[in-house]
């Protein structure tokens, strides 16, 4: 039987295969390949908007998992992702190309994730798996993949019981797999400090998912 932190290593790496699989094949991943991040947004902001069309290729499904994993709402989730896009083409110009385009990126998103609740105000929804299940691959048997939801809205309610913050690094850091230097970036803190936070908050996660163990 597999010990506890084991098992929970396990449901995270379930859960980063699980948000790799959205999305859908894209056009035109030649040009994609070729081109850095950089250098597509570079041409974005000189005028060349139909490159803000490839970054949207390459970074919805990342960015669709890190909306998913902080408010638990596919529809919302979605409109999200098409708002920071909508926002990196309204401030394109304070794009300058230097540091990180993921930190760029993903700086927008967590404005756009912040603005978004203050207005609303509203109460995040409860995990539902099925407002995704379309997202999954049909080759898998039916018990592997009710097993795999069971397990993914495991982690997922664990994952809302942190506080935002704490959510929000242990996202960035587990399941967006990004550099400590570039999340540093995007929480406004050096990559020591991201480190620690991370580290808290999957401290943090493992007693909550414990907890949930003895219920």
């Amino acid at each position: 039987m597999l010990s506890f932190s084991k098992r929970l290593q396990k449901i995270i790496l379930l859960f980063v295969t699980f948000f790799k699989k959205f999305g859908i094949p894209f056009d035109n991943q030649f040009e994609m390949q070729e081109l850095s991040d950089n250098v597509l947004m570079l041409k974005v902001k000189s005028g060349d908007i139909d490159k803000l069309g490839l970054l949207y290729e390459r970074h919805k499904k990342r960015l669709f998992g890190f909306f998913f994993s902080m408010n638990c709402d596919a529809m919302t989730s979605e409109d999200l992702v098409q708002n920071v896009f909508i926002r990196m083409l309204k401030y394109k110009h304070t794009y300058t190309g230097e540091g990180s385009f993921l930190a760029w990126m993903f700086s927008t998103a967590r404005n756009v994730n912040n603005d978004h609740y203050q207005k609303n105000k509203r109460k995040q929804n409860q995990f539902d798996i099925s407002t995704v299940e379309y997202k999954l691959d049909d080759g898998n048997e039916a018990d592997g993949k009710m097993a795999k939801k069971d397990e993914i809205e495991e982690l997922h309610r664990a994952l809302m019981k942190l506080a935002v913050d704490k959510r929000e690094v242990l996202v960035l850091s587990k399941l967006k797999e990004m550099k400590f230097s570039e999340i540093g970036q995007v929480l406004g803190c050096s990559e020591g400090t991201a480190k620690v936070k991370a580290h808290r908050a999957l401290k943090e996660l493992k007693v909550v998912f414990k907890q949930m163990q003895k219920q």
